[in-house]
């Protein structure tokens, strides 16, 4: 514990810089040294730890590291779902036993990475903003506010842009843009609106993960996107990198969307290191959520307390203790009397017609294992930004084996995205 506390400490500042400074000024680069240590070390953390963060209090009646733990397991178990709700966002400050507080205070130390730099934007027309939603253009601003790049773009290209949103916001004093997206509706409803704001944007419709995508990046481009979800901004790194682009953007989110079953490492460090991670582990830093409409909570709370009800259920009626995963439902199974909602999902899971069942009893458990399910949660949640770290290391280190300059930074406060890491590349 102490070495790795150790090297916590040495590496926390390996990827900071100095928040909202002057658009003169630029942030210094980042070591290759640096980008190591800081992953190796978030790697040992990671691995020495992986019986606290692999096993989902949902999919699991008693997690494997509660017998060892057991005055924290007894402590978060009593603990209320008002009290979980409270702690989500930011779980690290939690006073609970130990060893809570020792690992939050290393998984705070491993996570720091500082804003980046900034520069003030020039007003754009309101009308810019008319058909995106307020979180969303605040993510734009903030995005496009910290590209201090050492060269001027001259070619924009938004990649997965949908409407393109993002493209018009950087290019609307002229420079050229392209908007690659595979979804033809929302290609043209991109076009439409350039044409309407005046911003000379080349909309294609492109599927980015086809062989002949690698034909529209230019040594020229400078490619951005903004949660890209997966295997899509990683195609967006690699055809960038082989393309030579002077330079490049991406805010990566959603992890889990990748078309193999466990994660492939990109970088030399990556591949080297023992941590395999599934589809499950990949899910983990998107676990944290901004706070949503009370209606959104009732419906989340009330699904995932049904879920789990029935999931005490589908363990009595198979005769095994063990989860069994169930399909995403139609909100309106929510509208069903408790009783019909477990008959019909028994059914669809071809299960033995449940008899004989106090309901009462047993939604109101549901409702009591989904506050422990949730403060238990709290313990995998501190190491959520420590793997996303993980993840965007890999991708920096990477580019970095591509011969490019790399800087990491936040750029928007966690209440407008919790996926508000980015990497910003230049060649060498």
């Amino acid at each position: 514990m102490s070495l790795l506390t150790k090297a916590a400490r040495q590496t926390t500042k390996a990827l900071s810089f100095t928040p909202h400074v002057q658009s003169a000024a630029l942030p210094m680069p980042v070591s290759a040294t640096d980008l190591t240590s800081r992953f190796q070390a978030l790697d040992a953390f990671l691995i020495e730890h992986q019986h606290l963060w692999r096993p989902k209090p949902f999919t699991h009646r008693q997690l494997p590291w509660e017998a060892e733990h057991p005055e924290l397991s007894t402590w978060l178990r009593q603990r209320s779902l008002e009290d979980a709700e409270a702690a989500h966002n930011r779980p690290e400050a939690l006073e609970a036993p130990e060893p809570f507080a020792q690992i939050a205070r290393q998984s705070r130390a491993l996570s720091e990475v500082d804003a980046l730099p900034t520069h003030e934007l020039n007003t754009v027309s309101s009308r810019m903003s008319v058909e995106v939603p307020g979180r969303k253009w605040q993510q734009i601003e903030a995005f496009a506010s910290s590209l201090n790049f050492r060269q001027t773009p001259t070619h924009w290209l938004d990649w997965c842009a949908g409407k393109g949103h993002l493209g018009r916001r950087l290019a609307h004093d002229g420079q050229a843009l392209t908007c690659l997206e595979y979804d033809a509706s929302l290609v043209e409803a991109g076009r439409r609106l350039s044409d309407k704001l005046g911003v000379h944007g080349n909309h294609l419709r492109q599927d980015v993960m086809a062989e002949d995508a690698a034909d529209q990046l230019k040594a020229h481009h400078t490619p951005v996107a903004l949660h890209a979800c997966g295997d899509l901004h990683v195609r967006l790194m690699q055809l960038a990198a082989n393309a030579r682009c002077k330079q490049m953007a991406i805010a990566p989110c959603c992890y889990n969307r990748i078309a193999s079953d466990r994660y492939q490492a990109l970088s030399l460090e990556g591949q080297a290191s023992a941590l395999s991670l599934s589809l499950d582990d990949l899910g983990l830093p998107l676990s944290e959520t901004v706070t949503a409409g009370a209606r959104v909570r009732r419906q989340r709370d009330s699904s995932m307390a049904r879920r789990l009800a029935f999931d005490l259920l589908q363990r009595q009626l198979r005769g095994l203790d063990d989860y069994l995963p169930t399909p995403s439902l139609p909100s309106a199974w929510l509208d069903k009397p408790f009783d019909d909602y477990c008959r019909d999902l028994a059914a669809l899971k071809h299960l033995p017609a449940p008899h004989h069942q106090d309901w009462h009893a047993l939604e109101a458990t549901g409702w009591q294992r989904l506050a422990e399910v949730r403060n238990l949660e709290l313990v995998r949640n501190l190491f959520r930004r420590p793997l996303e770290l993980w993840l965007i290391l890999d991708r920096a280190l990477y580019l970095q084996q591509r011969n490019y300059r790399v800087q990491i930074g936040t750029f928007c406060p966690t209440p407008v995205t919790p996926r508000n890491l980015l990497i910003l590349a230049e060649q060498e």
